[in-house]
């Protein structure tokens, strides 16, 4: 039997041989993986329309509804934010429904109507919900206002169409424009200027109530 210190010394050696084949078996893999990467982009056509104007467009298959507005329309109102569908900044309105348009892929909207922030209105001829959010300072940094205008038009269509939320307390009832329903709706769209209940007394008045 061999002493205390033999033993240990052949444990760093079986630690040290084990590190090193696993090292070794890394290497080939690393190399594929960078040989993957040199592949060319597989790109595919596509045809949308976009704030009224059909766009006709060639992208990566990989392209997000947001990159393709903002990289190759320059339509650079939708802002890219987290970039994982949690801060709203991106809300486009695609065929009347609000989505986050960094989690699609610009391929999965062919033939689609897409309205984005430049749509709604321009500086000359404002959108009522543009307006509103000047009038009532629910924009502050600016950065997120896109989203949260476009998410603010869906949301009222949404409520006019009938369409219940989680805080709907009777589907049977005609609904209303609350500021329950507001603040439940406008959830996924997060200010970091805090400007909330500014925001909500914007579209409580598109809506046609008193701020």
């Amino acid at each position: 039997m061999g002493r205390p210190g033999d033993l240990d010394m052949s444990r760093r050696e079986l630690v040290a041989g084990v590190t090193a084949a696993a090292a070794l078996t890394t290497f080939p893999r690393q190399a594929n993986a960078e040989n993957a990467g040199t592949d060319e982009a597989v790109t595919a056509k596509v045809s949308l329309t976009v704030n009224g104007q059909r766009r006709e467009l060639e992208l990566d298959t990989r392209t997000s509804l947001l990159d393709a507005a903002r990289e190759h329309l320059h339509l650079t109102g939708s802002k890219k934010g987290c970039d994982h569908g949690q801060c709203g900044a991106c809300t486009m309105i695609v065929d009347g429904r609000r989505i986050n348009a960094c989690l699609t892929l610009a391929v999965m909207h062919q033939g689609s109507e897409i309205t984005t922030i430049e749509g709604l209105g321009q500086p000359e001829n404002l959108h009522p919900m543009q307006a509103a959010f000047i009038k009532h300072d629910g924009y502050q940094c600016g950065y997120c206002t896109p989203g949260q205008i476009c998410s603010g038009v869906a949301v009222l269509a949404e409520i006019k169409a009938g369409i219940p939320s989680h805080v709907t307390a009777d589907l049977n009832a005609p609904m209303h424009v609350t500021e329950a329903e507001i603040r439940e709706r406008m959830s996924g769209n997060i200010c970091r200027c805090g400007a909330y209940s500014n925001i909500v007394e914007a579209m409580t008045e598109v809506a046609g109530r008193k701020a």
